[in-house]
């Protein structure tokens, strides 16, 4: 009983001590994430200035969840659909980083005379930015919609990945004290591998799942059923070795293709604000006031390395990606801090008995001044992007926002035709190959301990035709998908022939490869059971070329399973075209270059209604444009300057980051603000013969003129709520009347 005792008072400690410092915060004007560090500090177990916090191990587990369900929010915010436009830039960001602080801090580390695995595990823990600090001050500052946010949380994706191979590689290094480059691709091929069977799995059931099931998901029930999807997703990942943080984040990416993600958002967002402060208070807690006093010298250098060093390297990588100067340098100076990875890496390399133990609250220390200088780093992005743009030569400015405007500009359309065929084809052969390997690995896995456990009476011969039988005929469907070509594909194909006669022949072996590639799974199925000669394991390929030649029309009609799961994909994109044609039609168009659409609504309050267009200033002074007016189920396309605005009209208007900004800004200032006006009473009134309503019936009264209206009556003990309009008052009724004091004294 005790245990649960201090569980709740270490609970009731870290909430009131974060909210106390929070409202401090808000109140000074400061980032919401510098009140819950400064309150984890001030009641953890190194100060004595205030209660402490006993349960250090508990708090720990709180904020692991934490972790999960801010990775989870972040998921459903962005999704791989997301991650795929802004991919290239984001992983060239993300590796520029990594291996430019990677060296920096094996450098540095070096220099500060530590040994050299210690170096090396600085150099990792040096690479990570934080995800949950950038998420949590991009919603305070409200960045969430800005250009570079994309390339910021593609990036910081980017970095979680390569977090989870850099862990594998540096337990290898430490264990076996060599480097291991086989080990590297090995995790790395695993986590490629784990992460498009998830994503393929999960975007194929669950938005299916979901959809049958939407007439009975209440709000309880769909925050009980994403949740446990969250969960189910972060154990897989542990079992298969990653980090809980990537299951989560993985879930919340296949959510956020859903019709229900923003509903999914809404609810979960007070259980990830709850979880993320109790993160962020253990952050703080982990700071140790001695730690800084012997080692400040060590703290200070790491932190401006840390700083100064992503600085550069996460701008110089965005510039490379070609997202322009005004991007690169946003980015940079919200990638500058060290991120949760960097105290896993700490804690691994403590427990592998390879780093002294000083290191490891060194590196909180520096994580949470970074952490503490995050806000104003993120916000000294725009006046450090002007100060360049006045000291730079024009012609190396210009260069640098020329080349992102090329690499914008190269659609699908202006793309060589054989690059595109190569891509779709590669991308085919990936996706299908994976599902392949895990029905393969699964079916000796499950299947043939199954068959052999509840077959034991047949020879091995029939149970081994069982598994075979059974395992080609659940892989038949992925089979297939391999074999044939995909729509794009084959209008790929079709074009390059037209075009040219003779690119028949590498169309044709194309197709032969990926057949062959198809039948040489069906191959490995058999020969895992059957010793099998040369001349059937060619008969077996021979047969599966003729076969999907000849019947290829008749075949390519049975692709229920990738149907579904592009309709799945593409449900959510496409309900929000039918939903926002203008918005979507802006966002496909106009993708990488600050412009973006924003839906206002009309206040019944605003100055605004009942003018013209023409006479409002949004587009003198906000420099927005208003593209289309919608008022109930009426749609007004490009609106005239005559145009009236009524209360409630939703203005979609289009901008700037900056212009939709000071639009809203423009928007809360035209509302006037009403003020209560007399006093508002419910008292009861006790008829006489005398009173004024005896003898009345309550519609000769008209008594709501007044602005005072009967509640009730109690007559002959009989209570009567909301009277009807020809109730006829007698005396001795009580009346109960509401409204302004004012108004209901003139009937009593």
């Amino acid at each position: 009983m005790a245990e649960e005792v201090n569980l709740v008072k270490d609970l009731a400690l870290i909430l009131i001590s974060a909210g106390v410092f929070t409202i401090i915060s808000k109140a000074l004007k400061q980032p919401l994430i510098l009140g819950y560090i400064v309150a984890g500090f001030l009641v953890g177990p190194h100060m004595g200035l205030f209660p402490t916090v006993t349960g250090t191990e508990t708090v720990s587990q709180w904020s692991d969840i934490g972790i999960i369900f801010l990775l989870f929010a972040l998921g459903l915010e962005f999704s791989f659909r997301k991650l795929l436009k802004v991919g290239s830039s984001a992983l060239i960001t993300a590796m520029t980083q990594c291996v430019g602080m990677f060296i920096i801090g094996y450098v540095v580390g070096e220099a500060l005379g530590w040994s050299n695995m210690e170096s090396i595990f600085l150099g990792g823990m040096l690479s990570m930015s934080s995800t949950t600090i950038i998420i949590k001050a991009y919603d305070e500052l409200g960045l969430k919609n800005s250009t570079f946010a994309p390339l910021v949380f593609g990036a910081l994706v980017f970095e979680d990945l390569i977090a989870v191979v850099l862990m594998v590689l540096l337990s290898t290094l430490a264990v076996s004290n060599r480097f291991a480059g086989g080990e590297m691709l090995l995790g790395l091929g695993k986590l490629v591998f784990f992460l498009i069977l998830w994503f393929l799995v999960g975007i194929y059931l669950i938005p299916t799942l979901l959809k049958k099931a939407r007439r009975y998901l209440n709000d309880e029930i769909l925050l009980l059923v994403s949740l446990g999807l969250c969960f189910v997703m972060v154990t897989l990942a542990q079992l298969a070795g990653f980090s809980a943080a990537l299951g989560a984040f993985v879930m919340g990416s296949i959510l956020a293709e859903t019709l229900e993600s923003e509903h999914i958002m809404h609810l979960t967002k007070g259980i990830k604000d709850l979880f993320g402060a109790i993160f962020f208070v253990s952050v703080g807690m982990m700071v140790d006031p001695q730690v800084i006093v012997q080692y400040w010298g060590t703290i200070l250098v790491l932190t401006i390395t840390v700083m100064a060093g992503i600085l550069f390297f996460s701008t110089s990588g965005a510039i490379l990606a070609g997202q322009g100067l005004d991007n690169a340098v946003h980015a940079g100076f919200s990638l500058a801090q060290l991120g949760e990875f960097s105290f896993i890496i700490a804690g691994l390399g403590c427990s592998l008995g390879v780093m002294r133990d000083f290191i490891y609250p060194v590196i909180i220390t520096v994580s949470v001044i970074t952490t503490f200088t995050t806000p104003y780093m993120i916000k000294a992005g725009t006046p450090a992007y002007e100060f360049l743009l006045r000291r730079l030569p024009d012609t190396f400015v210009a260069k640098v926002n020329s080349f992102a405007g090329q690499d914008r500009g190269n659609s699908p359309a202006a793309q060589n035709e054989w690059r595109k065929l190569i891509k779709d084809l590669a991308i085919r052969m990936l996706l299908y190959g994976v599902i392949l390997v895990a029905l393969n690995i699964g079916s000796h896995l499950f299947l043939d301990k199954f068959i052999e456990s509840h077959l034991d009476g047949l020879s091995v011969f029939l149970r081994h035709l069982i598994s075979v039988v059974v395992t080609l005929a659940v892989m038949a469907p992925f089979i297939v998908g391999l074999a044939i070509s995909g729509t794009q594909i084959s209008r790929s194909s079709l074009k390059l022939i037209r075009e040219k006669q003779s690119n028949i022949w590498p169309v044709i072996s194309l197709a032969l490869l990926r057949i062959l590639i198809a039948m040489g799974f069906v191959v490995s199925v058999i020969a895992s059971r059957f010793d099998l000669s040369f001349w059937a394991i060619l008969l077996i390929l021979v047969s599966g070329v003729c076969f999907f030649y000849i019947g290829r029309r008749s075949i390519s009609r049975f692709t229920a399973v990738e149907d579904r799961f592009m309709a799945n994909l593409n449900e959510k994109e496409q309900s929000q075209r039918r939903m926002a044609p203008v918005s979507a039609s802006v966002q496909d168009k106009m993708a990488g270059y600050d412009v973006s659409t924003e839906v206002f609504t009309i206040s019944p309050d605003s100055s605004c209604i009942g003018k013209p267009l023409r006479d409002l200033p949004f587009r003198h002074k906000s420099g927005v444009n208003i593209v289309k007016i919608m008022r109930g189920s009426h749609n007004i396309m490009v609106p005239a300057g005559d145009e009236v605005i009524y209360p409630y009209d939703k203005l979609l208007a289009v901008g700037t980051a900056a212009q939709l900004s000071e639009f809203h800004a423009d928007m809360a200032a035209s509302i006037h603000q009403a003020e209560e006006s007399g006093e508002f009473e419910l008292e009861p009134v006790v008829l006489t013969a005398e009173s004024w309503l005896t003898g009345k019936t309550l519609r000769e009264t008209d008594m709501r003129r007044t602005g005072c209206m009967v509640i009730s009556v109690i007559s002959d003990g009989q209570v009567i709520t909301n009277p009807k309009p020809d109730y006829l008052f007698k005396a001795g009724d009580t009346v109960w009347l509401a409204g302004e004091k004012s108004a209901c004294g003139w009937w009593t």
